[in-house]
């Protein structure tokens, strides 16, 4: 899988240089190249914003720079990666688009600054993209965001399927309690159901925490997810505890 990241901060994304994904670029898996957006103006100062038509406050990114760097990744290439433009105007990103994007083998993303960019980018963009209904100084931290949820579904990034399957939004529900050690701290105690070494009560457990929880914080979510007949079941009996009935 690789990613082109345009930014105007390419040192940002030393983030990935750690963790799982720095293992993963490290064994090919995944490969992020920054490009540096001030190296394809055309002045000597580096010069990548201007006022903007029409008057406003702020700067906007300049066309140019950003058609030179595609086009430079192009010829490199011998095509153009899916485009993505980080915006606040964009399509919220959320699991289900995760795991559609892992699908992809080269995706480039292209980070805005300032008040924007130039609407004339528009043409090069296969995806518009926010990370939520908030605005963000740069496109940099929506785009690390991006990487790092896509590239942890990458098969052999993680150690297991099982190790992101079971994980919030993953099956449209919100993850279950997790425990470690000790059994016991400050009087509180790990439920006794995950001491037992019953495979099935344990996974019966989780199913139902997992309900619970997403009832009680995201309902919203439960009006997408695929519930089973045994789902069903135990939302209602979720419903009745709560309801004290």
């Amino acid at each position: 899988m690789k990613f082109e990241v345009l930014t105007l901060f390419p040192e940002m994304f030393d983030v990935f240089d750690y963790s799982i994904i720095a293992r993963a670029k490290e064994t090919g898996l995944i490969e992020i190249n920054r490009i540096n957006i001030r190296d394809f103006t055309n002045n000597k100062h580096k010069k990548v914003d201007d006022y903007p038509y029409g008057g406003g406050a702020g700067m906007v990114m300049q066309v140019e720079p950003i058609y030179n760097a595609v086009e430079n990744i192009e010829k490199k290439y011998g095509y153009k990666p899916f485009t993505i433009f980080l915006t606040p105007r964009g399509k919220k990103f959320d699991q289900e688009m995760a795991k559609k994007l892992a699908n992809i083998k080269h995706i480039m993303l292209i980070c805005g600054h300032y008040e924007g960019i130039d609407e004339r980018i528009m043409p090069l963009v296969d995806e518009e993209i926010t990370i939520g209904d908030y605005v963000l100084t740069g496109g940099e931290l929506a785009s690390m965001v991006i990487i790092d949820s896509v590239s942890r579904l990458i098969p052999g990034v993680l150690s297991t399927n099982v190790s992101y399957e079971d994980e919030s939004f993953y099956n449209g529900l919100l993850e279950y309690p997790q425990y470690t050690r000790p059994e016991e701290f400050r009087g509180m105690r790990v439920p006794d159901v995950l001491l037992s070494g019953h495979h099935k009560n344990i996974e019966i457990w989780r199913r139902y925490q997992s309900l619970r929880i997403t009832y009680l914080r995201r309902p919203d979510l439960l009006k997408k997810a695929n519930l089973s007949k045994e789902d069903l079941k135990m939302l209602n009996k979720i419903k009745e505890e709560l309801n004290g009935i």
